[in-house]
């Protein structure tokens, strides 16, 4: 069993995420790939998540590969949460989800009385009412029962503002974020610009994202694969027992996981990250590392990264390891960090911590004025 220490685990994650160094802003589309997805329930953060790993890219340029570039594509993905994927990649994403094989969602659509019929008929209606263009959801609602003439279905599309109705829709590929209207979402069918739809066998698809999980956030265990993909444990212990050729067991001060066999010699060699980053609400480092390793996150701190209501808090990395959170509040002529440490700071924290502030000034177009709690 090959040994690995904890600086080149964090320097091999760093590499991996686009933080040390970070991606050029030719190919920042490689920022979600290798990453394996951005979270993006709150937009803004999924915006901020990008800007951190790519040189010069700014919140504009994201919205621009969404809606006018289709290069991303922001739907539910893994975990039944928002993601912005690359556009290309989503058929491999749709293949893995492998969403009929759960019952679950018949069952849902059967507390609105919908029969088996009407189900297929909601479904196959949603993608085509979307090639109108961009609906809100009221729009959409109003669209699909018109179509199917089930009233149920307006109620169903609306029953919900989480969105738990259209999920299947976006595991199908068949539906996803389209631009604000205001404060309004609106849906758009992905189909429409992604062009040829390969269709890639669902197994050999979650084999793939096991891989790219592996590749960025190794090493791990397949619990950890688990709950990051949002599958059962036994299901992920053999789906890494499938992949027993590629795998390689490693000790990590003694904590034992896998990571790909093909990468081993990259993070034995790798050099150690001396670097401080600030990373954002739902960041996709914070989410998908391993969360029991205390060189990772001690357990006395954990509450104040991962909330028990869901809430993921902005983090500050010290070499790769979570040593603080980070808040920020905007006034009129600036806005204000709170920077609180989980140990006193040193000089060389502190330093990094201004120089990830100036950069955070130039994304946001604002000063920004640092406070330490």
């Amino acid at each position: 069993m090959a040994a690995l220490q904890w600086q080149q685990v964090h320097a091999w994650r760093l590499s991996q995420h686009g933080l040390s160094p970070r991606f050029s802003s030719q190919d920042f589309v490689q920022a979600v790939t290798r990453t394996a997805g951005i979270q993006a329930q709150v937009m803004s953060a999924a915006e901020l998540a990008l800007c951190t790993r790519v040189e010069g890219l700014s919140p504009r340029d994201v919205q621009s590969a969404l809606f006018q570039d289709h290069t991303l594509v922001r739907t539910w993905a893994m975990r039944g949460t928002l993601h912005l994927l690359p556009a290309s990649e989503l058929p491999l994403y749709v293949a893995a989800r492998d969403w009929q094989h759960s019952a679950s969602w018949s069952n849902y659509f059967a507390t609105f009385d919908l029969s088996r019929a009407q189900q297929e008929a909601l479904l196959l209606a949603i993608p085509y009412v979307l090639e109108q263009g961009p609906l809100t959801r009221l729009q959409l609602a109003e669209a699909v029962a018109q179509h199917t003439g089930a009233a149920r279905a307006r109620d169903l599309i609306l029953s919900e503002s989480w969105g738990s109705p259209l999920k299947p829709s976006a595991y199908r590929g068949e539906l996803c974020f389209g631009p604000g209207q205001g404060k309004t979402a609106t849906f758009m069918n992905p189909r429409t610009w992604i062009g040829q739809w390969q269709p890639i066998e669902p197994q050999l698809a979650l084999q793939e994202i096991a891989r790219r999980y592996l590749w960025a956030y190794g090493p791990a265990t397949a619990e950890d694969f688990a709950f990051w993909w949002g599958i059962g444990k036994t299901q992920a212990r053999k789906l890494f027992q499938s992949l027993a050729a590629e795998l390689a067991e490693v000790e990590v001060a003694g904590w034992r996981a896998f990571v790909l066999r093909a990468t081993l010699p990259l993070m034995q060699s790798i050099e150690p990250a001396e670097q401080i980053h600030l990373l954002p609400l739902f960041d996709a480092y914070t989410l998908g590392v391993p969360r029991g390793c205390e060189a990772l996150l001690a357990q006395a701190h954990k509450r104040k990264v991962f909330n028990l209501q869901g809430w993921t808090f902005a983090v500050i990395l010290v070499n790769g390891s979570i040593q603080g959170i980070w808040s920020s509040t905007s006034r009129r002529a600036h806005t204000v960090v709170k920077v609180s440490l989980f140990s006193p700071a040193t000089a060389s924290i502190r330093q990094g911590i201004e120089i990830e502030a100036e950069r955070l000034s130039l994304l946001l177009g604002k000063e920004i004025v640092l406070e330490y709690a």
